[in-house]
């Protein structure tokens, strides 16, 4: 008779007594604190996950993503994912963990992160690995941040290039102006503060349209959304 192929059950407590602790050796360069990567969880479990004949499938099962502005006028695109990590075992039983990773990202890895972070902190609690980056909640309350600024909507965005129209000014001009890179960037208090401009400019039919209202026109710019 074959040997009895271990259960789900026991098969993590297999890789739990293998593991041991994942210590901190990765260095945050921005804010200069240590931390445990992905990459030491995952070279601490896989041998153990060989060994005891465990894997893990994962699986997305919601997403939402965002743009940001950082404090110095950039753009951060923050990904957050509600990820189902189902672990199975050799003779086929199986146990399912739902964890949510977020990530920010100025490039396309923001998603790769929110996932990294979720599947490392979905092993440390499954499998108990000793650390001590999981701070308990009450330990500390950390101050409110800033709330994301609104975006203009679309009807906002369609009125906006209406006026830019009727005073004879191109939208890049405009919202060079008012401070903002593209139409997709337009927030609502940007669009209110042109709206105001635009109430006191005159049309383009009507005469020379108000230096001190609205800025020059720049020869390189034309209508960049159709």
């Amino acid at each position: 008779m074959g040997e009895t192929k271990k259960n789900i059950f026991q098969t993590i407590a297999a890789v739990m007594e293998d593991v041991g602790v994942v210590g901190k050796d990765s260095l945050n360069e921005q804010q200069k604190f240590k931390y445990r990567g992905i990459d030491a969880v995952m070279n601490a479990l896989n041998p153990a996950f060989i060994k005891h004949h465990l894997f893990v499938v994962p699986e997305v099962m919601d997403q939402t993503r965002e743009e940001r502005r950082t404090a110095k006028g950039g753009m951060l695109l923050y990904s957050v994912c509600r990820m189902k990590y189902t672990f199975y075992a050799e003779d086929g039983s199986h146990i399912e963990a739902v964890v949510v990773g977020e990530g920010m990202d100025s490039g396309d890895k923001a998603t790769n992160k929110a996932m990294s972070v979720a599947f490392k902190y979905a092993c440390f609690q499954v499998f108990c690995i000793p650390t001590e980056e999981m701070k308990d909640p009450d330990a500390e309350t950390p101050p409110a941040s800033e709330k994301a600024p609104e975006l203009a909507t679309e009807a906002m965005r369609s009125v906006f290039l209406k006026e830019c129209d009727r005073i004879g000014k191109s939208p890049k001009c405009i919202l060079k102006a008012i401070g903002v890179d593209s139409l997709e960037h337009l927030t609502v208090e940007r669009f209110q503060s042109a709206m105001k401009s635009f109430k006191n400019t005159p049309d383009k039919s009507k005469g020379e349209v108000d230096p001190a209202t609205v800025p020059p026109e720049d020869e390189t710019s034309g209508l960049p959304f159709n």
